[in-house]
């Protein structure tokens, strides 16, 4: 049984071919960032004779054995990647393999081999890249004039980010830079000169991205300009108008208030005096009273006897008639005007 697998080894790399795109399905290019896990897979779209699947990690120099399975030994993973790969979904039509923690060491091309018979290996080739994105940093300074600020925004990553900054309805110059750290790493700066508003704050936005990353965004509100008065102090015209305004509006407010306050404590003691008994007695006396004479009697003057006993009869039955009728009409208006009752002398 071993003879037969060495000489089917031997066979196997004296036939190994690329095979065709189209007969094994792969991932030209697999991007993982630093310290998480990437995931290598190849599988056959048509079924083969596999009689093993191997994985190689392609070096400067040659390639190193990963990880290999079989009918026989199963899975085997070599020493050198014990512990940092791990072959999953095992099989001789597909087979993966998961790198763990990935680091630098780790970035590079890797290819699987299916070995058939009698059509020998057929091969097909992933690139594992990694890919690191710190930030984005925004960072404000003065310019030598208060109406001007300096942002900066800065990004870290591998590859080179791509750092951008906007600001709603203004276009920016924009100057950027860039230089490669030791560990492989490319950092980015954009910087820009801002023209401040003197109404509101303006939103400076920064975004930084990498090849298959997402889009990693952050903003800083600029304040306003200030403007500068003659002696050279700063006028903040944002807080110092906006407090103005809320005083006169307190005070229209509280002038208003008082106004009406005034007027209806005049309405009131109007009210009351208009509602009090003399005033009512006053402004509800009958002007039939005021206006109708009360009757008087003629004096009588050099009549005769029998004209004077006429005219005592006369007038005692005429002062009877009017005192009837003055205690009838004293009587109507007493009916009229109750609550002035005791004003009026029977």
């Amino acid at each position: 049984m071993a003879q037969r697998a060495l000489i089917l080894s031997l066979f196997v790399l004296t036939v190994s071919q690329k095979a065709p795109a189209a007969l094994i399905q792969t991932q030209h290019t697999v991007m993982a960032a630093v310290g998480e896990q990437a995931y290598l897979n190849c599988q056959l779209m048509k079924s083969k004779d596999v009689h093993q699947v191997t994985w190689q990690k392609i070096l400067p120099d040659g390639e190193s054995n990963v990880a290999t399975y079989n009918k026989y030994s199963k899975k085997l993973v070599n020493a050198g990647f014990q512990g940092k790969v791990e072959l999953i979904d095992a099989g001789l039509q597909n087979s993966s393999i998961l790198i763990r923690e990935v680091t630098e060491e780790d970035e590079g091309c890797y290819r699987c081999m299916f070995n058939t018979y009698p059509d020998g290996a057929l091969i097909a080739t992933t690139c594992l890249k990694l890919y690191e994105l710190h930030g984005p940093v925004l960072h404000v300074s003065e310019s030598n004039f208060p109406e001007e600020v300096v942002v900066t925004c800065s990004a870290t990553g591998r590859p080179a980010p791509t750092v951008t900054l906007n600001v709603l309805n203004q276009k920016l110059n924009v100057c950027i830079d860039s230089f490669k750290n030791t560990n492989g790493t490319v950092t980015v700066n954009t910087t820009c000169l801002l023209m401040r508003s003197y109404d509101n704050s303006t939103q400076v936005e920064c975004e930084v991205q990498v090849p298959s990353v997402p889009l990693k965004k952050d903003s800083v509100m600029i304040p306003a300009a200030q403007l500068s008065s003659e002696d050279g102090s700063k006028v903040d015209t944002g807080s110092n108008d906006a407090d103005i305004t809320l005083v006169i509006a307190a005070v229209v407010t509280v002038s208003i208030s008082l106004v009406v306050l005034l007027w209806l404590l005049l309405w009131f003691l109007r009210r009351k005096q208009l509602n009090s008994p003399k005033s009512w007695c006053k402004n509800k006396e009958d002007p039939e009273v005021i206006k109708t004479p009360l009757p008087t009697v003629k004096p009588l003057m050099n009549r005769t006897p029998l004209m004077h006993e006429q005219n005592e009869q006369e007038g005692t039955r005429h002062r009877a008639s009017s005192s009837k009728k003055m205690i009838d009409f004293i009587q109507q208006a007493s009916s009229r005007t109750p609550r002035c009752k005791q004003k009026l002398n029977l």
